[in-house]
């Protein structure tokens, strides 16, 4: 980070940490996901569950039914020091890229029309006790939902619209929901796929793998940990727990067995605070290693113009779909900061839920517009970011906010162009660096003789996402009342820290 006046704004951050001895869940849900149970879209949760314990070994468990997933972390995990913000806008934005990726193996006749986004939480269990009552209410509500799922599009298909297929049924029962599935349709509940009634838990176990022979053929065995993907009446029982060592040696076993629940009190597990009223919403989101992934997708350096232009057309993405509510973005590189309105109320101003719905849309677009940017480069891997959400009290706070962004823009850069500049020269990374430690930058791009004024802008400045204004005489609405949000959603590449730009721009701040 840049060292400037405004770095005092790092104040204003605060720490989210999980503390032990709570096993971490993160609940993961996805928005507007239509009929989620057609039996590919199941199979292509399923199979992102897997990625995601394929990728982060604190992972043990997974369970997830219809939109759903809650991922379980080992019980001694300290996965990015367990700060929930981060590890559910990591966990969202990789299932997020990992389902966009994995669209066409489970639907190769059906584009994806449109960035898909998942919203979620950080949920803290206390032990292994309260583990195994989340788990028994989870399944509960998958039985529920699927009996629900099961008669409405049944329903739909016979000719309702969806509003009165779901006012007919809100309010029935288990029983009546079986009753009409039977009576109406001639379907047994119990004969459907276990995959719609119980859910699917993807797990870590133990396997032995021939790794070779011996000379006289014998087979040489190791134990290994494999995933699975295996289905029970009853996850949160003491005879599933006991049919996996993994899980009894990563969370520990359950010494009684439950059939009730309160969800009530399993909802004050969760780890969901409401961001203070009357404040300015920051969400700022990084690439996570994407020191690594531009060096496998072999990004032009100091500055890559497909790459930014690539994080910039996913913020105009993340102005459009949440246009109510953000009003400026501003990015560098591979993070991106966005402003929400002091009055908002997005998601009841729920940390998780906004972190996370922002975080996964700009990754999902991220992967869908790869191609826009990069046509003859393979996206070799999921790319993933990660998020935290800010509040700045006052106007003038939130401009030094970005103002210090900027600046860490404008030094990172220099810093950059000088280093890549000695690299192009012969000298090795190290070389580059240690030449670079503690020297004036100025005075090393005036050595390196680099024509810095005339760089692009983008890459000095930055880049500035928000509306243009345009003449509100033209908007008159039948009320008598204007628009609050009006105007294209532009990219500019401009100096925020002076007063010309907001001056000429009131309506962002206003």
């Amino acid at each position: 980070m840049a060292n400037s006046k405004y770095e005092y704004v790092k104040c204003f951050e605060v720490e989210d940490e999980v503390m032990f001895p709570n096993i971490i869940l993160v609940w993961i849900k996805a928005s507007k996901l239509h009929k989620p149970h057609d039996l590919n879209a199941l199979k292509l949760m399923n199979s992102c569950a897997v990625e995601v314990l394929e990728e982060y070994a604190d992972v043990v468990l997974a369970y997830g039914f219809s939109d759903e997933y809650t991922f379980v972390f080992k019980k001694t995990s300290k996965f990015y020091e367990r700060r929930a913000s981060k590890v559910l806008s990591i966990f969202t934005s990789f299932f997020s890229s990992i389902f966009v990726r994995k669209w066409d193996e489970f639907f190769p006749y059906k584009e994806l029309q449109c960035s898909p986004s998942f919203h979620g939480r950080v949920i803290a269990c206390a032990s292994v006790e309260a583990l195994q009552v989340y788990l028994l209410w989870r399944q509960n509500i998958c039985h529920l939902t699927n009996l629900h799922e099961q008669c409405l599009w049944r329903l739909v298909e016979r000719g309702m619209n969806g509003k009165e297929a779901w006012d007919f049924i809100k309010d029935f029962d288990k029983g009546e929901l079986n009753n009409l599935l039977f009576d109406e349709f001639n379907v047994n509940y119990n004969t459907l796929e276990p995959i719609f009634r119980q859910g699917s838990c993807v797990l870590k176990t133990i396997v032995e793998d021939i790794v070779k022979y011996t000379d006289n053929g014998a087979p040489i065995k190791r134990c290994k940990r494999k995933i699975i993907t295996v289905r029970s009446k009853k996850i949160a029982s003491k005879r599933f727990w006991n049919e996996h060592t993994v899980l009894l040696k990563e969370l520990g076993g359950f010494v009684e067995e439950i059939n009730n629940v309160t969800p009530e009190y399993v909802r004050s597990f969760e780890f969901d605070s409401k961001l203070m009223p009357s404040t300015w919403i920051v969400v700022r989101i990084d690439g996570c290693h994407f020191h690594r992934f531009s060096e496998i997708h072999e990004f032009v350096k100091p500055n890559d113009d497909r790459a930014l232009n690539l994080m910039n057309l996913c913020a105009v993405a993340v102005l459009e779909k949440f246009w109510e509510d953000i009003v400026f973005a501003y990015g560098v590189s591979d993070e991106y900061s966005f402003i929400l309105k002091k009055a908002t109320n997005l998601y009841q101003r729920r940390a998780n839920t906004i972190i996370s719905a922002i975080v996964s849309f700009f990754t999902s677009t991220y992967v869908m517009r790869w191609k826009n940017f990069f046509p003859q480069s393979e996206l070799k891997y999921p790319p993933s970011f990660d998020g935290r959400a800010v509040c700045y009290p006052s106007t003038e706070i939130l401009r030094d906010y970005l103002s210090w962004r900027q600046v860490d823009c404008h030094i990172n850069n220099q810093y950059n162009s000088c280093f890549w500049k000695l690299v192009a020269s012969g000298k090795s990374k190290r070389e580059a660096q240690n030449s670079l430690k503690g020297a004036q930058l100025q005075k090393k791009i005036e050595e390196l003789a680099i024509d810095y004024n005339n760089l692009p802008v983008m890459y000095r400045q930055g880049s500035s996402v928000y509306r243009d204004k345009v003449d509100i005489a033209l908007i008159h609405q039948e009320n008598g009342e204007f628009p609050e949000n009006y105007g294209k959603v532009i990219v500019g590449h401009i100096d925020i820290i002076g007063p010309t730009f907001w001056l000429e721009h009131p309506n962002i701040l206003d």
